[in-house]
């Protein structure tokens, strides 16, 4: 029988998604698929969701969205954008009777327009209103399979990990997440540039080595400044884009989250700069860390790089900081609106805990 991973989880017996979760696992169950995590108390970790996505044929995410099913619904559809072979055929439903899912689809929806998400999204994170909605989603897809995403590989993949000590003057390394694939000229001048201060501050630049859009930029410039440059990535993306040229250092990973475990471990302070829904993906891996005191987020500070869209006064991150709302007390991330202010920012934390 296929199997469905189900999201969330059931908070004792007064829980008021009780219901509806019991007429999902009906639904699901009595139309030949065997449930995970019916129950709602198994936990998904960077450790061991990339093995929970091998071992299931379909995702239903439930009302009643968590942060931590924020972020497995958002690393599903990256797993779709760079063709992740373990979900190839697998269908992802979302069960939104209680507009929990709202704030994150209406950031998806920005980042669309923007540019940053070239993919629709919605043929692939499936929204439904009802469980018979989400079983015609899942079978459906389950006999035409999901829409082709639009890329291609370009190369295949010899690269291995390797190292180049850090200068024993560099104060810090900055891990920078952004977008792999937006061309907005002004984003990508933004982060060339960032690249370069980064360098020219003696802090190094680690990020997820990709050669296109802002991030290719970001490395690009730090590296042509003469800076530490580091990064990792893993084999079915380096197909996709290849490896950018003038890293110090590199980690290759078997998978997505084992990339930003990596990247996460080999840095000091975070910066969340304009980005797709990857982005989007790594601020939540690193407010779930952050928010459980995990110790790979020890004294490690999160800014988010809030800069005026391109051609607009709104602010890139408005989205995502509504999102965040619940958490903006918490002391877990700064936001910045300019590059200036930004640099000021990461030399002000360093040592900061």
């Amino acid at each position: 029988m296929p199997i469905v991973r189900l999201s969330g989880t059931v908070e004792g017996e007064c829980d008021s998604n009780r219901e509806s979760r019991a007429r999902m696992l009906y639904t699901l169950f009595a139309n030949g698929w065997d449930i995970y995590n019916s129950n709602g108390d198994q936990r998904i970790t960077l450790s061991n969701i990339e093995r929970k996505i091998q071992e299931s044929d379909a995702f239903v995410f439930m009302p009643g969205a968590s942060l931590e099913d924020l972020f497995k619904a958002v690393s599903i559809f990256v797993g779709y954008q760079t063709l992740d072979p373990h979900l190839f055929g697998k269908a992802t439903a979302i069960l939104n009777t209680d507009d929990s899912w709202d704030p994150l689809l209406e950031l998806l929806d920005n980042l669309q327009e923007i540019g940053a998400i070239r993919q629709d999204y919605r043929q692939f994170l499936l929204i439904a209103q009802s469980p018979s909605e989400v079983l015609a989603c899942v079978d459906r897809i389950r006999v035409e399979g999901l829409p082709d995403v639009g890329r291609e590989k370009v190369t295949t993949n010899h690269s291995d990990s390797f190292s180049n000590r850090r200068p024993e003057d560099y104060r810090a390394n900055i891990c920078i997440f952004c977008s792999a694939s937006m061309e907005n000229p002004s984003y990508l001048n933004e982060g060339y540039e960032l690249g370069r201060l980064l360098a020219e501050n003696k802090l190094g630049c680690v990020s997820g080595a990709g050669t296109t859009g802002v991030m290719g930029e970001v490395v690009k410039g730090a590296a042509e400044a003469g800076g530490w440059v580091a990064g990792s990535n893993v084999p079915h993306i380096i197909e996709l884009e290849g490896l950018p040229d003038g890293l110090s250092a590199f980690w290759l990973t078997p998978d997505i989250y084992a990339r930003m475990e990596a990247m996460i471990e080999n840095s000091d302070k975070f910066v969340i700069f304009p980005g797709g829904a990857g982005t989007v993906q790594e601020m939540f891996a690193l407010l779930i860390l952050k928010a459980a005191e995990n110790p790979l987020m020890k004294g490690k500070s999160i800014i988010i790089y809030n800069r005026p869209v391109a051609g607009s006064t709104n602010g890139y991150w408005d989205r995502l900081l509504i999102l965040l709302e619940p958490w903006k007390d918490a002391n877990l991330f700064d936001v910045e609106t300019e590059l200036e202010g930004l640099i000021d920012n990461l030399g002000n934390l360093i040592g900061k805990t």
